[in-house]
């Protein structure tokens, strides 16, 4: 752009140096040169001849002048339109610099729009960033806080479970402990309890032999009170019987074991003549004696 204006400049100036050129070069007096004086014959002649030649001189003048007129006009003529060339051209520079400085500002306002608006993003981004941050600090800030708390409830129910299962542990080997002793305590009173039991059935059992012992007595009474006797046959003999009897006493039978066959005959009939014999209503002793086994030895 700048180059263009400098060449147009350039074609304007030579162009006015030739219209000076021309302008200085031209002759326009239009008064004929005089010639030197001379013989009056030679002056006549010489008028003539010089008439003719000023003439030409002065046509070639005069046309020289039309043409240098014309020359001069065609130059003013493109000098003018130059100029206004020129002027066009620097009315269009002068736009075209107007529009270059036009978008040039447009381009820096452009730009300084861009630059708040890039200022204004970065703003918003920075602000969006850090109420980013901010949720996330508060977003790990209450994570830590929910994981403190769990891991607190968690500590506790742990503490709790553990003195649960502590205290479940204690109350286990507690009532293991009551249940060995109690155990020992069992132990020692069954034991006490047999003891005693042994006892109580030891005495039981020696009054019940005792009781038996006194039934047989009563039994081998009745049979010697119900036996027919008889020395020469009886005397120093005897009769093992074995007699079953009902609870009431009732003989349901006799079984004739080792001795004398007239003893034990006679024994047996006046075991059946008795029909009952003495008995216990204590079941236990009635017991021992349902089947009695003893020995008949005539009395005389």
């Amino acid at each position: 752009m700048n180059r263009k204006f400098a060449i147009t400049l350039f074609l304007s100036f030579i162009l006015h140096v030739a219209i000076a050129a021309v302008l200085l070069m031209g002759n326009y007096d239009n008064k004929p040169k005089v010639p030197p004086k001379a013989a009056p014959m030679q002056a006549i002649q010489a008028t003539i001849v010089d008439r003719s030649k000023i003439e030409a001189q002065l046509n070639k003048i005069k046309k020289k002048k039309r043409d240098d007129a014309k020359r001069v006009k065609e130059l003013q003529q493109q000098a003018a339109a130059a100029k206004r060339k020129r002027a066009k051209e620097e009315k269009r520079i002068k736009e075209v610099e107007r529009q270059r400085k036009k978008k040039v500002r447009e381009k820096k306002a452009a730009e300084s729009a861009a630059k708040k608006a890039r200022a204004k993003a970065n703003a918003a981004e920075k602000l969006r960033k850090q109420k980013i941050r901010e949720k996330e600090q508060k977003i790990a800030k209450e994570a830590a806080a929910d994981a403190k708390a769990k891991r607190l409830k968690e500590e506790k129910a742990a503490k709790k479970a553990d003195d649960l299962r502590k205290k479940k542990a204690a109350e286990r080997k507690r009532k293991k402990q009551e249940a060995k002793e109690r155990a020992v305590q069992e132990q020692m009173l069954e034991q006490q309890m047999a003891e005693e039991m042994a006892i109580r059935q030891q005495a039981r059992r020696q009054q019940t032999m005792t009781e038996v012992g006194r039934f047989t007595a009563l039994i081998r009474q009745t049979i010697q009170g119900n036996l027919i006797t008889d020395r020469s046959t009886m005397e120093g003999k005897s009769c093992k019987l074995t007699i079953s009897l009902a609870p009431s006493g009732f003989v349901t039978n006799v079984v004739i074991g080792k001795g004398d066959k007239v003893v034990c005959d006679a024994s047996k009939t006046a075991i059946y003549k008795a029909g009952t014999l003495p008995v216990s209503k204590d079941p236990e002793v009635f017991k021992e004696m349902r089947t009695i086994s003893l020995t008949v030895v005539p009395e005389f």
